[in-house]
């Protein structure tokens, strides 16, 4: 068994077990169900999907005796959608946020739940039907000289979406540098009109500055090394240089619930709830602001 298989696995079970705990907060705190957190309540599936697909992709490939072809392409489907849903998450995140303070006055009469439901429901038939696509042929089974590093994804289709995931990155960066600019504009703005609180607004600028490298930051040293690396290499290359390109990518499905879940107020108050019993006293109840990104 290789223990670079062994730690792909213990990463996924850490990430389906982190990522269950935000969907069980959302779920059973009613008070959570504006878009924002649906949002999130999607990344957190398509991660904890992820975290399974982890686990099962292992389990084909050591357990199972013998070998099975529909089992092996259903986990690199499975694992397929579900990054492919992560990423398309993260962009609707971004693009919720971007919204929000773009759309200020309209944006709470705009963003409906419902809305937000179909628009969620539509990435993830997308997202599945990109899962579906090694059952439905595409795949180097038959051809393993026509093998990417995603066996048994072919050197084409990932190269494919290593420039869509490339593409969805640049958009994302560009988004946030429009929220950052927006951010800034308010926070002019505020500290004009209310001279007495501009220290404060200038923290909280600084904070959705931090927040904003933490996100594109993170987002691009765990994926971009994969991402360009399945662009140029193939089957043949040393399978050590996968996996540990694979490994930091897999680990995005980690943090991303510290930076959007565990970071946001809402649900550290419904996790201290649900531990304790009761929120701390030093908990902070500031509003959320423009800055805030």
């Amino acid at each position: 068994v290789s223990p670079w298989d062994i730690a792909l696995c213990a990463t996924g079970t850490a990430v389906a077990g982190e990522n269950a705990l935000v969907l069980a907060v959302l779920f059973y705190t009613p008070s959570l169900r504006a878009p924002m957190f649906l949002l999130i309540g999607s990344l957190a599936l398509a991660d904890l999907l992820a975290g399974l697909g982890l686990v099962a992709n292992f389990a084909v490939r050591y357990l199972l005796r013998p070998p099975s072809e529909a089992a092996e392409l259903a986990a690199a489907g499975l694992l397929l959608a579900a990054f492919s849903a992560s990423v398309c998450s993260l962009l609707a995140i971004t693009v919720d946020r971007y919204l929000s303070l773009y759309n200020a006055l309209t944006y709470h009469s705009e963003r409906t739940l419902g809305f937000t439901c179909a628009m969620v429901l539509l990435m993830w038939l997308l997202c599945l039907g990109v899962g579906l696509l090694p059952l439905l042929g595409w795949n180097c089974l038959r051809d393993q000289s026509a093998c990417s590093i995603l066996r048994p994804v072919t050197k084409d289709n990932a190269a494919v979406l290593a420039v869509t995931f490339l593409l969805l990155f640049a958009l994302m960066m560009q988004l946030y540098l429009q929220i950052c600019k927006i951010a800034f504009r308010h926070a002019q703005q505020i500290a004009v009109q209310h001279q007495f609180i501009a220290t404060a607004q200038a923290t909280s600028t600084r904070k959705g500055l931090s927040t904003l490298s933490l996100i594109l930051g993170t987002f691009a040293l765990c994926w971009i090394p994969f991402a360009i690396y399945s662009l140029v290499a193939d089957s043949s290359y040393p399978s050590v240089y996968t996996y540990s390109l694979a490994l930091p990518a897999t680990c995005n499905s980690l943090i991303n619930p510290i930076i959007y879940a565990f970071r946001n107020p809402d649900i550290q108050k419904s996790l201290w709830l649900a531990c304790c019993g009761c929120i701390p006293s030093t908990f902070s109840s500031r509003p959320r602001t423009s800055s805030d990104v």
